[in-house]
């Protein structure tokens, strides 16, 4: 009886050693007319195993977003477990996503707590990334969600000056279609619920592309 109790006494600290916190991503943005959060953990169930795929297309994508400029497969947000972080891949090279001030036109950058994602138009906030190391983890709690502001440089002697204002980075100039997935033409985002003006397909699945001013 006492090997029996020993065993189960055995089993129950090898569980709470493997009990951890999972590693997971907080995103807050506002999508028609609403405030949303969502959290993204490292296993989670997926379309694409392995990643969080976003964009407009419910069919393929795990959390989906209505703003027409979002393409219907834009990016997918994954955990690198040798890098122990969080990273954005671009799936949609014409509608490349800002990141921090700075296109992603391919491959994946990491993300961090307070990063800033456009897709299209569409800002999307990092709040919290809470990551599971050996050492006691402390997990904060999601961030209020707040415009992003350039960091100014140090002012080296100390002097005061006048307020800066900042802005957010501006998203890429120029106007935003929906290429028709069977004739392959551009029309105005107005058209979403109506479908292609030139051969009456649904845009529904349609891609998001950039027109440059004056095309």
């Amino acid at each position: 009886m006492l090997g029996i109790a020993q065993r189960k006494v055995e089993v129950a600290k090898l569980r709470d050693t493997q009990v951890r916190p999972m590693n997971a991503l907080t995103l807050q943005w506002h999508d028609a007319g609403q405030n949303k959060t969502q959290q993204i953990y490292e296993q989670q169930r997926s379309k694409n195993p392995g990643t969080v795929r976003i964009g407009r297309d419910p069919l393929r994508c795990d959390i989906v977003l209505t703003n027409p400029t979002v393409s219907g497969l834009h990016v997918e947000i994954f955990f690198n477990s040798q890098q122990q972080s969080f990273y954005i891949r671009n799936l949609r090279s014409p509608n490349p996503p800002l990141i921090d001030g700075q296109q992603l036109i391919q491959g994946e950058r990491p993300l961090n707590q307070g990063s800033i994602i456009y897709l299209g138009q569409l800002q999307l906030q990092v709040t919290a990334v809470n990551i599971n190391t050996i050492a006691a983890t402390v997990l904060t709690p999601p961030q209020p969600f707040t415009p992003y502001q350039r960091q100014q440089p140090a002012n080296q002697n100390n002097s005061v000056t006048s307020p800066v204002h900042n802005h957010p980075p501006t998203p890429v100039q120029g106007t935003y279609g929906l290429e028709c997935p069977k004739c392959h033409k551009v029309s105005p985002v107005e058209d979403l619920q109506v479908g292609c003006r030139w051969c009456g397909t649904s845009l529904a699945a349609a891609v998001s592309v950039l027109v440059a001013p004056g095309n």
